[in-house]
């Protein structure tokens, strides 16, 4: 995908590559994007492959995505519950 990217634009398919400088949200956006994949209905999660390029980038990521998924949950639990 080249050019502008809102991560509320629907979720792309198949491969998808990001290319950008440091500190301009790649972790936030692959985060965002695994999180919302999953959440949405991603068929499995084995079936989700998220490649950086060191072990600390790795983990940092699995961390990341694990909070958000944690925060997904308990956001949906509230919502089913009347809570805000």
């Amino acid at each position: 995908m080249i050019g502008t990217f809102d991560l509320a634009d629907p979720l792309p398919s198949g491969v998808l590559a990001l290319d950008a400088s440091a500190g301009t949200g790649k972790t936030f956006t692959l985060t965002a994007l695994a999180t919302r994949w999953l959440v949405e209905g991603g068929d499995d999660p084995a079936g989700l492959l998220v490649v950086t390029f060191t072990r600390a980038a790795a983990e940092q990521l699995r961390s990341r995505i694990r909070t958000d998924l944690r925060d997904a949950a308990a956001a949906l639990d509230a919502a089913v519950d009347g809570r805000p």
